[in-house]
């Protein structure tokens, strides 16, 4: 008796679906990084023109060198820490957080040491912060 030797169906994987998704991953990340531009960003800063604010008698007044030392009314602190400064901004409003703040800062100075003092100032609870600027040169 003979039998009949049975076909053998040759196995693959259609290799199209994956294609297809591979490429739309493709295209998906592509478009997806092209919406940051974070290193583009153009930032026009504002000029300062107005009328300066009346002189106030209890003023705290904080001053920020280029090299990043602090002066509080025209005192040098001994260094540049934020206890220092808190220290001596404690002292010079004697407990009273309605005085006025103005912080005047060095044109090149680090915006890091701007933030600090801004930060010293918040967590002391001072609302009355003015940053003093110049007008500018025409």
């Amino acid at each position: 008796m003979k039998f009949r030797q049975r076909r053998r169906d040759e196995v693959s994987l259609d290799m199209t679906p994956l294609i297809d998704a591979v490429f739309l991953l493709l295209i998906f990340f592509a478009v997806a990084t092209t919406f940051t531009r974070e290193t583009r960003l153009g930032i026009d800063l504002p000029e300062a023109s107005g009328q300066p604010p009346a002189a106030a008698k209890n003023a705290i007044e904080v001053s920020v060198s280029e090299s990043g030392e602090f002066a509080v009314n025209g005192h040098a602190l001994v260094n540049a820490d934020r206890v220092t400064l808190r220290e001596a901004l404690q002292e010079a409003s004697g407990g009273r957080k309605d005085l006025p703040f103005f912080l005047t800062a060095d044109a090149k100075a680090l915006h890091q040491h701007v933030v600090t003092v801004m930060d010293v100032a918040g967590e002391l609870g001072f609302v009355n912060l003015s940053i003093v600027t110049r007008e500018p040169k025409n």
